[in-house]
């Protein structure tokens, strides 16, 4: 399906995303926001889909923020339906492995589209902020819940109270970002993460990604016990069998998700 506002492309089981409108350094607006929705949805469900990786087309921005415009025209009750923060939780949840490889700028929106992934990986010139107040908002596609248990709430409000930018190695200090690569790194080296990912066992790789999201979501037993139940899952599939098999007979395991 062709998109007016996205570059899609899969290939040997990763899908990379690209926001194309480098000619507003990557601003989201609504049609951005809907048919990344639409790609999430038609992703979850797609068994040819093992790895997403969502960039920003040309080398300046991730995504510099909000279409302001959108913004200023939008009804103040449309604030009150799911939309970008609906977006982002669905994101967030896909059963497939996220990572954000940010090209430069990642403001407003931008930042809580890189925070709603599983991996961040930035190039040197990246920026991070929440910049919202000054145009008197807040973050509102997650940002003030998803920026705290990143980075903590002192840095987390001193970042969106003023307005202030991380720049690539701060974020990487901080915890924000997993590793910087030079400009013309970073999506080679994060293809290379991503087929990486696609060698590990897919069942335990959902697993453990379920089980993170919702042990930080959550109190500790109620964490734990979800973590024993996804492990009791895990010894009824052939996988899990395999790769013991393998282990014990010093070869490589061949997954296969079941």
């Amino acid at each position: 399906m062709a998109y007016q506002r996205w570059l899609v492309n899969l290939d040997q089981g990763i899908l990379t995303l690209t926001i194309n409108r480098p000619e507003v350094r990557n601003a989201l607006d609504n049609l951005t926001w809907n048919e990344l929705g639409q790609i999430v949805r038609d992703t979850a469900i797609n068994p040819k889909v093992h790895v997403v990786i969502i960039t920003g087309a040309e080398d300046k921005a991730f995504a510099a923020g909000a279409d302001v415009p959108w913004l200023l025209e939008r009804p103040a009750v449309e604030s009150l339906d799911p939309g970008v923060q609906g977006v982002l939780l669905d994101l967030e949840n896909l059963p497939q492995p996220t990572i954000a490889a940010v090209n430069g700028y990642a403001l407003g929106g931008g930042c809580e589209l890189a925070l709603a992934c599983d991996l961040r990986f930035a190039s040197q010139n990246a920026r991070f902020g929440l910049t919202e107040l000054a145009v008197g908002i807040i973050p509102g596609g997650g940002g003030t819940q998803r920026l705290p248990r990143l980075v903590g709430a002192g840095l987390a409000k001193e970042m969106i109270f003023f307005g202030n930018m991380l720049d690539a190695e701060e974020a990487q200090r901080v915890g924000l970002v997993n590793r910087v690569y030079p400009l013309p790194d970073l999506l080679p080296s994060v293809r290379r993460m991503a087929q990486g990912l696609l060698q590990r066992p897919p069942l335990a790789l959902r697993m453990a990604k379920q089980a993170i999201n919702v042990g930080l979501n959550t109190d500790l037993r109620a964490g734990l016990a979800y973590e024993k139940a996804c492990q009791t899952y895990l010894h009824t599939t052939e996988d899990r069998s395999e790769g013991m098999r393998a282990f014990i007979g010093k070869r490589k395991p061949n997954f296969r998700g079941k």
